[in-house]
This record gives C-alpha cells, sequence and structure tokens, in this order.
C-alpha cells in the first residue's frame, strides 16, 4: 500500500474506531442522487490516473479520483469508448462516481450498463484493509462477483480507490431519425423494432411544443447503418451528437422545463409496459424501459404503484425539497435486504461510510 493509500486507511480505521460516518465524495457532480448524508468528507480527487490502458486488450484502469472527461477523452484519441454513456451530470464527475452511482446514459437498453463493463476493482474496507476483485474474476467467500456488486452501492461498501473497465472500439458508423408521433405509437414501434435484426442503439421519446417526437439512434456497421435508415424511413438528422449528450445530462429542454414543486421520478419498467396514466407526459428512454416523470412533491406513492403494477420500479431522482417521509429508493425485498446487509456488515461493520445514502441512516451495522 502506497503512502497515499496508507493515509487513507489509517483515516478510515480511526473513523470506524470512533464511529465518525465518513462521506465519500468525488467531483460532487451526483451529490443530488440518493437520500442525503453527513460525515467528515472524504474526497477521492487526489487519487487520480490512468494507470494501465492497452488498446489492444480493450481494458483500461483508472484510479478513483480521475475526472471521467479525461478518461474518455484518452479513449477517443484510441477511437475507444464507453459505450454505456455514463452521465456527467456536470463538470467534475469522477470514474469511482461513475462506478458508485452505476447509472448510465441513452445506449445503456442496446449495449448494457456500468456493471457489465467492469472487470475489477481496488477499495479500501471499513477496516482500513485494502481489498482487490477482479481480473480472474476472483470473488469473496460468499461467492459475489464484488468487483460488479460496486456498481450503484454509493459508496456503502467502501472506498473504491481503483477501476478496470472493458471499453469497445467507436462504431464506424451512426445516425439519428427522427419521427412525429405520439407516446403509445412510439411503444409500438420499438417493440417492433427490438424483434427485427436492427443496429438499435438508443432511443427518446418527448413531447416538443405538445407533439411528440420519437427520435432513434441506429449504431454499427456502415452498411447496417444505410440499410435501417432506408428500411425504417423516418427524418435522418444531422450531427446531434450534442443532444444526445444533453440527452444524457438532463439537460435537454424537458428538464430545464421542470414545474415548480415538482420532483424528478424515474420509472424503470420493462419495454413493453403500454402509456402510464400518470400525468402530463413523460420523456422515455431505452426503447420503453425508463421514463422520466415530474410529478408534484407527495406523489411518490401512486407512482410507484404504477411502476409496481407494470413490473418495475421507481425512484426519486432529484427531489424539490428533502422530505424524510419519502425514500429516493423502493424498499428491498426481504431476501434482497437480507444480503444487502450482510455485504454491509462484512465490508463496512461500523458502517461508516455514506450512512444512510441507499436506504436511510442506519447505526452501526455491528
Amino acid at each position: 500500500m502506497n503512502p497515499e493509500l496508507h493515509a487513507i486507511a489509517e483515516r478510515i480505521r480511526a473513523a470506524t474506531a470512533a464511529g465518525t460516518p465518513l462521506r465519500i465524495r468525488g467531483g460532487g457532480s451526483k451529490d443530488f442522487y440518493g437520500e442525503p448524508v453527513d460525515g467528515d468528507l472524504l474526497d477521492t480527487r487526489a487519487l487520480s490516473g490512468i494507470t494501465s490502458y492497452e488498446p489492444s486488450e480493450l481494458v483500461v484502469t483508472a484510479r478513483a479520483g480521475t475526472p471521467l472527461a479525461e478518461l474518455e477523452a484518452v479513449l477517443a484519441e484510441k477511437g475507444q469508448c464507453l459505450p454505456f454513456e455514463p452521465p456527467h451530470f456536470s463538470e467534475g464527475g469522477t470514474v469511482g462516481g461513475m462506478v458508485a452511482a452505476g447509472l448510465s446514459g441513452p445506449a445503456r437498453a442496446s449495449v448494457g450498463a456500468v456493471r457489465d463493463y467492469v472487470l475489477g476493482a481496488t477499495l479500501i474496507n471499513g477496516r482500513g484493509e485494502l481489498l482487490s476483485f477482479g481480473g480472474q474474476v476472483m470473488k469473496n467467500v460468499a461467492g459475489y462477483d464484488v468487483s460488479r456488486v460496486l456498481a450503484g452501492s454509493l459508496g456503502v461498501l467502501g472506498l473504491i480507490t481503483e477501476v478496470s473497465l472493458k471499453v469497445l472500439p467507436v462504431p464506424p458508423a451512426e445516425a439519428t431519425l427522427r419521427f412525429e408521433c405520439g407516446q403509445a405509437e412510439a411503444l409500438e414501434l420499438l417493440n417492433g423494432w427490438g424483434g427485427r435484426p436492427l443496429p438499435l442503439n438508443a432511443s427518446c421519446w418527448v413531447s416538443e411544443a405538445g407533439d411528440g417526437v420519437l427520435y432513434l439512434r441506429l449504431s454499427g456497421a456502415v452498411a447496417a447503418v444505410d440499410a435501417a435508415c432506408a428500411h425504417l424511413g423516418g427524418e435522418r438528422q444531422g450531427d446531434v451528437q450534442a443532444d444526445w449528450n444533453a440527452c444524457r445530462d438532463q439537460r435537454l429542454p424537458w428538464f430545464a422545463d421542470a414545474p415548480a414543486g415538482h420532483d424528478l421520478w424515474r420509472l424503470s419498467v420493462p419495454q413493453s409496459t403500454p402509456v402510464l396514466a400518470l400525468g402530463s407526459p413523460p420523456l422515455v428512454e431505452w426503447h420503453g424501459g425508463q421514463r422520466w416523470y415530474f410529478a408534484p412533491v407527495g406523489e411518490g406513492a401512486r407512482l410507484r404503484a404504477a411502476a409496481r403494477a407494470a413490473g418495475g420500479h421507481a425512484t426519486l431522482f432529484r427531489a424539490a425539497q428533502h422530505d424524510a417521509a419519502v425514500p429516493r429508493f423502493d424498499a428491498l425485498t426481504p431476501p434482497l435486504a437480507r444480503i444487502h446487509h450482510a455485504l454491509q456488515r462484512e465490508f463496512d461493520p461500523a458502517g461508516i461510510f455514506n450512512r444512510g445514502r441507499l436506504y436511510r441512516a442506519e447505526p452501526a451495522l455491528g
């Protein structure tokens, strides 16, 4: 363990001994996500730098505090990318925050999620021990692929110090088609296209000036993309990568026009779920699987009931105001709750890391 990591481990051991909560933070671009937490700040930005990159092997290893934009720029120089398009939301996002949040962008439904690209990770647990997982798919004694379990854990298991990621070449061709249609027609089209050998990559249905518009991104070989464009019709757009980035980072007008006093909810449902009667039109991504809704404060129960009825779940993604009575994430089922708490007890027995970021504040887990 190098001196920098040794100092962090000593601080963690002292916090565990004293029962002092620690608030892990990189660039702060996702501070809004999850339950609010208190605690002494543990800043990861000093743990920065790409430690290994083998373009021919499609593998990169970076320290947790490495700026996400820096990593993406290095990959772009070699014609490669993080295909799951991790959201930035604002400047300063880090590689560790990307993994800890576990959020993916517009292409997630076609290429997979963050966890599908995590090959390995190192972290410091609540005992101040530096642990390494991955590479040869090492697993802990419980049988979990820990490097992937870290994706979406929001830092409650430990301080991620370094991650290894699978990367992919940038596709040789890409095109975006525009279709004017209502939400129900868009869902029907997407479900139909999903059963065909088409190079679908991303989709976004949104109401623009009262009219429904579906944007469909195709990606792959030049011949495949051109053939799909000719087959599907629609209006082929020019260079709209900036618009897809705006969708990824919630900078589209739909997000900017949030009604006052409304929360932003994310519903994850089966792609075949029909239109949900939940008020104003949503923004629909992931070929129907991800649906964003603005709802007045206090309407969470109704949205969660609709998501559960469809076989999915709902997350309070951005809250207009803090309400201790409304959890950000759906409650875990009893079997999953047992696994969740068992993992926390194993990695962070004193419960000092981001205490309550996922499922409200808890005392020491012991």
